[in-house]
């Protein structure tokens, strides 16, 4: 099943547009994703953290993947994150937009409650046999607070359609650690955006990111750089973004990003509460730092966008 998606690249985990009464406003929504695929992105990631989706009904999931799907044309892969309750829910949600024809789904663990290891894989297990579509593990405990180990992953290896592990965690050794075991049975993914080459250099083939919304050419040439072992030419371009990646580590990294979207011309700054926008300090330092990268974007190298 893996054959069937592209797992490799920068897949930006695109973010939900909203109205000012705080409907969704997917002709918006639509543009958004539009650019990304026009500046090259190697796919798509809809109704992730980034894209609220524990803000949204499930009908607006269904609504913000269709729209991707025709945004993105057929040119990249569309993945559908799916974060619920219940695995029951969860495995709803996953027969839901896989009647709308996205290419993965990217599954975290069930939120609110801090399940044990064994009930952690076997939610993954139970929305995994729910579809015929390739799974992603999501791993990000610091916000979801349930870990998938590296012991919990290797468990889920009989799987056939769980192909993928994202990890968010920022320990890059979980990498090497899961391919001591089971060698390249998982495609593995970076997840949180200031450790993506340092993610690549230990065997990342992907990357699902939340600022290469902001820069998405910048944002591929970091990793296509990176992945052709050309650091040296990828260093000062992840230097320059490094201020701005660090705001993807932020409990509040759904306002930041929409900022810097908005400061960039790409997008509203507009979240669905219980996010609110950044006020004071915390909006300031938002603005300083795009500012700074905005006036010193580095010329960057061809690599084929």
């Amino acid at each position: 099943m893996s054959k069937s998606v592209n797992w490799s690249g920068v897949f930006p985990a695109v973010t939900t547009q909203f109205n000012a009464d705080f409907s969704v406003n997917l002709d918006e929504t639509h543009k958004v994703i539009s650019n990304l695929v026009r500046d090259g992105v190697s796919g798509l990631v809809v109704c992730g953290s980034v894209g609220e989706n524990t803000s949204l009904t499930i009908e607006e999931k269904i609504a913000v993947t269709e729209v991707a799907k025709d945004a993105s044309g057929g040119r990249v892969p569309v993945i559908c994150g799916i974060a619920e309750f219940t695995s029951a829910g969860a495995a709803k949600v996953a027969k839901a937009v896989e009647r709308v024809g996205v290419d993965g789904i990217m599954v975290m663990p069930a939120l609110v409650y801090s399940s044990k290891p064994h009930e952690t894989a076997e939610h993954f297990r139970s929305v995994a046999r729910s579809t015929d579509l390739p799974v992603m593990v999501y791993n990000n405990p610091p916000i979801y607070k349930n870990d998938v180990t590296p012991e919990i992953l290797i468990s889920l290896a009989d799987c056939e359609n769980i192909v993928c592990f994202k990890d968010s965690s920022g320990d890059t050794r979980r990498f090497i650690d899961v391919r001591n075991e089971v060698g390249d049975r998982f495609i593995l993914f970076a997840g949180l955006d200031d450790v993506v080459l340092e993610s690549i250099a230990v065997g990342a083939q992907g990357w699902i990111s939340g600022m290469s919304n902001v820069f998405p050419k910048e944002g591929e040439t970091i990793f296509r750089l990176a992945s052709a072992g050309r650091f040296a030419e990828a260093m000062p371009i992840y230097e320059w973004l490094m201020p701005i990646l660090h705001l993807d580590a932020r409990p509040d990294l759904v306002q930041c990003i929409k900022l810097c979207e908005e400061i960039a011309g790409r997008g509203s700054a507009l979240t669905r509460p219980p996010r609110l926008a950044l006020q004071g300090e915390d909006r300031a330092h938002v603005e300083r730092i795009m500012a700074k990268a905005l006036a010193s974007r580095p010329a960057l190298p061809d690599v084929g966008l």
